[in-house]
């Protein structure tokens, strides 16, 4: 590892200095380092603590553009001790007034709403890589980007994926009652008829800023499908070992999205209409659905605040019914086993993707404030399920120390009803953070 930052850090000073002359008005170097702790769960004192050092390079000539940041990051992630090294984006592209083309890793984010996005389908997210900052949990996919600008106002976004990366959950660390076991993921084949394809034509106008975009291909944002059962009859009370795997589902997302200012008010939205095939049989693929987000941004006397209402509604949704004992000879007991297993995964599925019921209602509201100069930035932001009945809250307080210096604390609290989601993440997730970031 010591010899990976080393002959990195070689890389990026020769070539600053070497090419000084003729990049030093095109080319930036940057980055930053970080130390992170983050503690006081139920589960563990210190859930994720890390220290990070990122390297930042970036160049735009007249038709050549190339981006790379890359991460050296060790520490410890509930319970395990790490040192890794993440390209988190590196790629390469042709640019011009019309046309660019650009490929290799990049981060992209579609959709005009925060924290909540419909149509944002394209880079997965390490949902347990827990930092100040949100969009830290953001990686990048592999891809082929087009980007064809029509006139200023309209441009059109093509991207194609030939490999799919999921989305990382990490279940394993959650308190499922003992009878749960996540295995090894279960991705598609390597061939072009799974590889992904987006599009998206987008409007800027002078008055109102709006897109259509479609989606065809995996879900970075997956199911868990059942992998075996084993049952020991020897035991006083025999109960199942269920072994699951992460498992993507195909889909087809026709989405739009806007965002209109109106007075001291913007209003924004978002909807996509969610195509699947094989919902009503296969355990760990959602019914077609449609999610939409209405959003009302607007300054309160210096508090910025966004409300939120997110929405989905799954027309072909039909309950599932808990099955019920039928004997107790060896083969009721086992088609009861067999019959509880399906109904509880079909459950916890439904519960990932926001379908235990017909409809689905939500708010969230983020305030944000700063103070001293814009040195000091206060924000609390809550969200309640009104369908299942979770809670979160995340405050967070940031202080710019020094211009290249900045403080970070915080917390993450979720809470909800016995076997929601919630009540299963919050032993692992909740805490308070404290990050101290150095920038050059």
């Amino acid at each position: 590892m010591k010899k990976i930052v080393i002959a990195a850090l070689f890389m990026v000073v020769s070539f600053n200095i070497n090419g000084q002359d003729s990049f030093k008005d095109n080319a930036e170097f940057s980055g930053y380092v970080r130390g992170s702790f983050q503690g006081f769960s139920k589960n563990y004192d210190l859930s994720n603590v890390f220290a990070q050092f990122a390297l930042k390079g970036k160049y735009t000539g007249k038709h050549t553009i190339f981006n790379a940041e890359v991460w050296f990051l060790g520490g410890h992630h509930f319970g395990e001790f790490y040192n890794r090294l993440e390209i988190m984006e590196a790629y390469a592209g042709y640019v011009s007034d019309k046309f660019d083309f650009i490929a290799g890793n990049q981060i992209v984010k579609w959709g005009r709403t925060d924290g909540f996005s419909p149509t944002d389908n394209i880079s997965p997210r390490d949902y347990f890589f827990l930092t100040s900052d949100m969009d830290d949990q953001l990686r990048a996919n592999l891809m082929a980007r087009v980007k064809y600008r029509i006139n200023n106002s309209v441009d059109i976004d093509l991207i194609a994926i030939p490999f799919y990366k999921q989305s990382n959950y990490r279940f394993d660390l959650f308190d499922m009652g003992g009878m749960a076991s996540f295995g090894e993921e279960t991705n598609p084949e390597f061939k072009f008829s799974n590889a992904t394809l987006a599009g998206r034509l987008n409007f800027e106008l002078p008055g109102a800023g709006f897109s259509f975009s479609y989606f065809r291909g995996y879900d970075p944002y997956h199911g868990f499908n059942l992998k075996g059962i084993e049952l020991d009859f020897n035991a006083p009370n025999p109960m199942p070992l269920i072994k699951y795997s992460s498992t993507p589902y195909r889909k087809q997302s026709i989405g739009a999205d806007f965002a209109i200012p109106e007075g001291s008010w913007i209003i924004r939205g978002e909807a996509a209409w969610n195509i699947t095939k094989g919902g009503s049989d296969s355990l760990y693929i959602p019914l077609p659905s449609l999610a939409y987000v209405v959003a009302l941004e607007r300054d309160f006397g210096g508090v910025m605040g966004i409300f939120q209402y997110i929405g989905r509604y799954t027309p072909s949704f039909e309950p599932v019914f808990e099955p019920q004992p039928a004997g107790t000879d060896p083969d009721q007991v086992l088609i009861y086993m067999s019959q509880m297993v399906d109904y509880q995964t079909r459950m916890f599925n439904r519960k990932i993707f926001g379908q235990q019921k017909r409809s689905n209602h939500a708010f969230a509201l983020t305030a944000r404030k700063s103070f001293a100069y814009d040195t000091i930035t206060a924000e609390l932001t809550t969200c309640y399920n009104i369908t299942s009945r979770e809670f979160l809250l995340r405050p967070k307080v940031s202080w710019t120390i020094a211009d290249n210096l900045s403080l970070a604390a915080g917390g993450h609290i979720m809470t909800g009803e016995k076997e929601s989601l919630y009540d299963y993440s919050g032993p692992v997730m909740n805490g308070l953070f404290i990050e101290l970031k150095a920038s050059f």
